[in-house]
């Protein structure tokens, strides 16, 4: 079963766990001292957030799958929008190890489809060396290689 998956770059990481987890009526599943995530099954959502200089607001989209059939299964719809698709495969990023594929929508938003295979003890790892590197290198190791797009504000003067 798939998962929508929702990452958000705050700048306050403390008061954003407040938020969130008085917004979902729940605690987060994984808290690092630059990030946290929710699990949700209602909605069924992963939620995360990160406090790693990056500008506050979306940083991406996704769906998270539960094994390599739906993880092949989304390649295709990714490949079927006939954008570039990144493929990231045991790629260490956010605490876990995934494959993953990448694509930026015609808004500039980035979104994955990926499995996790694993958790790591780090956010991530650098792709080229594979060896755990500092913040500053793996910041965007949750990103298209092409990339990492801007998040645009929504403006608009309509609800919903």
């Amino acid at each position: 079963m798939k998962r929508f998956h929702v990452h958000v770059a705050v700048t306050d990481l403390t008061a954003s766990i407040r938020f969130y987890s008085a917004l979902f009526a729940v605690e987060p599943t994984v808290v690092k001292n630059d990030y946290a995530k929710w699990m949700l099954d209602d909605p069924r959502v992963n939620f995360a957030i990160s406090q790693r200089g990056a500008t506050p607001g979306l940083d991406h989209l996704g769906v998270q799958v539960d094994d390599e059939a739906e993880l092949a299964e989304m390649h295709s719809r990714l490949e079927g929008a006939a954008l570039p698709v990144d493929a990231q495969i045991g790629t260490a990023c956010c605490y876990v190890k995934s494959n993953k594929y990448w694509t930026v929508d015609p808004q500039g938003i980035a979104w994955e489809s990926y499995h996790t295979l694993n958790d790591i003890p780090v956010f991530g790892e650098s792709l080229s060396t594979q060896t755990t590197a500092p913040a500053s290198e793996v910041a965007a190791c949750c990103a298209p290689s092409s990339g990492k797009p801007v998040g645009i504000p929504v403006k608009s003067s309509s609800c919903c």
